[in-house]
């Protein structure tokens, strides 16, 4: 029997997964367990869930009696998504946060320059897109916190140094890693249907070094080792044009749109505009201003794709990218 999953427990689930601490997760859950459908086609996951909430609640309670003897890194979420960068040592990815944003992350020629989590901003147009860099990954080298950063993104840049004849064993050891910690590089988020602590998170295969003549025998050869259907776009980081485009590929690997607001009587503001999901209503908009407003909200005013100018619509109307809305309480 299908699950018929609503749209309330969907976003249920993605605030769960991209809760950072275990009582955050235990909130997300009961709230998961609440809006799930009752029927025979749930009954395993609501099972599962509930197994899910009494490990993590025992997990709060160790986490709230530990004394905190390690440093935290944990990176507050900014921007209109963020982005984790993962791979093996001098793949890239210090570099790709170097020309994709106004950081200046320490980029040199031998291995673990990146000792520690390294946050920018990206720019893409109007908005900013959050990249975090992380100290690469061998089969000896892994920094316990680099699970949370993967499984609580919104996009996995899994970098590859197209030049490199030890690219494909290490790239594939870096997805091993994950996967033996039951998180998997995919083309899409969501948790594996058969097994709930089993996470996909999407995924972009970044092949840095593109113009290099056997750059394609790699890549190859790493689908050889670790069979994978994961986007991919190549880029020359010494090219302009080649860092532009892959702006723009991380950008619509989100699955973001912007919409700009503006207050009854007021005039429009284009500076700053709220992101939420390509194919988000009035009420997600209403939810990402702010919780109360989304629970007063009675209509909205929409200029932008699809309406008249200054059409009232409800609140289950489906925005488009750079829409114009009004919000009604």
């Amino acid at each position: 029997m299908p699950a018929n999953l609503t749209p309330q427990y969907s976003k249920a689930e993605e605030e769960f997964r991209r809760a950072q601490t275990a009582e955050e997760q235990a909130i997300c859950l009961e709230k998961m367990l609440q809006v799930i459908p009752k029927h025979k086609g749930t009954e395993k996951l609501q099972a599962d869930l509930k197994t899910k909430l009494k490990e993590v609640r025992a997990e709060a309670q160790v986490e709230k009696s530990a004394k905190k003897v390690t440093k935290s890194y944990r990176i507050p979420r900014q921007g209109a998504g963020t982005v984790v960068l993962i791979g093996a040592p001098n793949c890239g990815k210090s570099r790709i946060v170097k020309e994709l944003t106004n950081a200046a992350p320490e980029v040199a020629p031998y291995p673990f320059t990146t000792r520690e989590p390294f946050p920018a901003m990206m720019p893409r147009e109007d908005v900013f897109v959050q990249l975090i860099d992380t100290p690469p990954v061998t089969d000896s080298h892994f920094e316990p916190y680099i699970v949370s950063y993967v499984r609580t993104t919104d996009l996995v840049l899994l970098v590859f140094d197209g030049a490199s004849d030890a690219a494909p064993e290490e790239s594939a050891t870096v997805i091993s890693q994950l996967s033996s910690r039951k998180t998997l590089l995919a083309e899409a988020t969501g948790f594996d249907d058969e097994d709930f602590s089993k996470l996909k998170v999407k995924t972009l295969l970044v092949v840095t070094h593109s113009d290099d003549p056997d750059v394609d025998l790699r890549l190859e050869f790493l689908r050889e080792l670790s069979p994978h259907a994961l986007p991919s776009v190549k880029v020359e980081l010494d090219r302009r044009e080649s860092c532009e485009e892959l702006r723009a590929q991380i950008f619509n690997a989100l699955g973001v749109i912007r919409v700009y607001t503006k207050a009854p009587g007021k005039p429009a503001s284009y500076d700053s505009p709220f992101t939420i999901p390509a194919g988000g209503t009035v009420e997600d908009l209403a939810e990402k201003v702010h919780r109360d407003l989304a629970d007063k909200l009675k209509y909205a005013k929409v200029w932008g794709t699809g309406v008249h100018d200054g059409q009232s619509v409800g609140r289950e109307h489906v925005l488009h990218d750079r829409d114009l809305v009004e919000l009604h309480t």
